[in-house]
């Protein structure tokens, strides 16, 4: 656990080069994705299977698998760590940094780079598996991961509205100040709910 503070950010990096590497403004993510969104659904419709209903199938089964994606990542991966010296390394680089100043908005969204790597890794994958229908279930599954991003962006650079979206708001501060080994959904509590992770003490309204 880290002291949590409103203020100030941390320097991850000696290096000024590696250090600006670590930062990213939201409108990066929106400028990257959104384009590559587009054109791989361009392609599927007028190059693979041109049938706009096949497409909508395909596109939010691309955007449901993110989400579950989205919690695996969270829960394995951003919150790995262990006694070695590199594990507790590498999860405050990739996380421990984000729970420690919350509100460091240029530090909310992955930088692109490491966005971008992991993505390929996830297109690999997909294409093995689902050979031409690769690119608008990707589409689909970048979808997911810019929503999530802006959302979560949103959650921590902007004050809790007075309407049902609360709901976001207190489920995740559940997670950074109460439970941090519950609540690992940002864009969705489903796969809390489904492995059991959901709050211990609810939502309280």
């Amino acid at each position: 656990m880290y002291t949590v503070k409103a203020k100030g950010r941390a320097r991850l990096f000696k290096s000024e080069l590696l250090e600006f590497g670590t930062k990213t403004n939201p409108i990066a993510i929106l400028a990257i994705y959104i384009p590559l969104v587009g054109g791989l659904v361009w392609y599927f419709y007028t190059h693979v299977h041109p049938t706009f209903f096949t497409l909508a199938i395909i596109y939010i089964a691309g955007v449901f698998t993110w989400t579950f994606f989205e919690y695996i990542l969270h829960r394995y991966i951003f919150h790995f760590v262990n006694e070695t010296k590199w594990a507790q390394r590498f999860h405050y680089l990739i996380h421990g940094v984000h729970h420690e100043y919350p509100k460091d908005k240029l530090r909310l969204v992955m930088p692109p780079i490491a966005s971008l790597a992991i993505a390929f890794i996830f297109f690999f994958v997909f294409n093995l598996i689902l050979g031409r229908y690769v690119s608008v279930f990707f589409g689909g599954f970048i979808t997911g991961y810019i929503c999530y991003d802006m959302i979560h962006y949103t959650l921590h650079a902007f004050r809790k509205p007075k309407n049902a979206f609360k709901f976001y708001w207190e489920y995740h501060n559940i997670h950074h100040f109460k439970e941090p080994d519950n609540a690992f959904g940002v864009s969705s509590p489903l796969w809390d709910i489904v492995f059991g992770t959901y709050p211990k003490k609810g939502i309280r309204g």
